[in-house]
């Protein structure tokens, strides 16, 4: 199997691509599976893989707002969004695709599937995440609770969902925000399952709890959470970061659910087209 990851943290430090390609090469080193990944630096280097020499595309978060600037590699990310989908409409070898975060919000802004808007202030932490009626049947879901936990950092959100466009793509709305019963603004979209082969999350399902449990213990990460969040965030991520029940749990499915089915995907293609 080929599977290229789409780097989009343009440059910046994050713990996200070493999650990513650890969950990636966990997979690959199963005895059952034979591959390589290769990681495209899509934002710093203008590098978008070619949908025809890769199986499986996972698609990182990163930094900024996912409202177009002009940039070039804006246009090539949106023609590998469509391309990507087009091919999975109209061909029997089917691509398999996981967005996260600021890849969802791209995704969701290019294909008009809700608002995508700025937040009020921002979402950090490790937060719950409910299924929705069809997130309850969402094979990627399958052994999380609801709601489930998860790394959730982010300065925009998908809101007032298109209906007509989701209806249009086949795409289903898997989750949503917390509950906010003080506030009254809509709960933002979590988790859109695209197509069946493309997924998206809003939060991170890659996050692990060592990687989190260094990047806070950063003197100036801890000092810049709790002069914006305050200490009792900050006492509280760690504590969560203990709980093998939240983002633990949430790390050891989602992401290798989804290469497994698509493993299993493109083995039933191959059984295909060999016989």
């Amino acid at each position: 199997m080929r599977i290229a990851i789409l780097d989009l943290n343009d440059g910046k430090p994050n713990q996200g691509m070493r999650c990513i390609t650890q969950l990636v090469q966990q997979f690959l080193d199963k005895p059952e599976y034979q591959g390589a990944y290769q990681i495209f630096e899509v934002r710093q280097e203008n590098q978008v893989p070619d949908i025809q020499d890769f199986d499986i595309f996972i698609s990182s978060g990163g930094p900024g707002s996912p409202y177009p600037a002009g940039l070039p590699w804006e246009n090539k990310f949106d023609q590998f969004l469509d391309a990507l989908y087009i091919h999975n409409q109209t061909q029997d070898n089917k691509k398999y695709a996981f967005l996260i975060c600021h890849s969802f919000q791209l995704a969701c802004y290019h294909w008009q599937l809700g608002n995508v808007s700025p937040r009020r202030s921002t979402s950090f932490g490790i937060m719950p995440v409910h299924k929705t009626v069809e997130g309850a049947i969402e094979p990627f879901f399958h052994g999380l609770s609801n709601p489930f936990f998860a790394v959730d950092s982010r300065d925009f959100q998908v809101i007032e969902p298109n209906d007509e466009r989701l209806e249009q793509m086949g795409a289903k709305i898997v989750a949503l925000e917390k509950f906010r019963p003080h506030v009254a603004l809509e709960r933002a979209v979590m988790a859109i399952r695209f197509s069946d082969e493309i997924f998206g999350t809003q939060f991170h399902p890659e996050a692990d709890a060592p990687g989190m449990r260094y990047h806070f213990s950063l003197p100036e990460k801890k000092v810049a959470i709790i002069q914006k969040f305050g200490a009792e965030k900050y006492n509280q991520i760690l504590n969560h970061l203990n709980d093998e029940d939240k983002i633990t749990l949430t790390e050891s499915v989602i992401i290798p659910t989804f290469l497994e089915m698509a493993a299993e995907g493109i083995h039933e293609q191959h059984l295909v087209s060999s016989f």
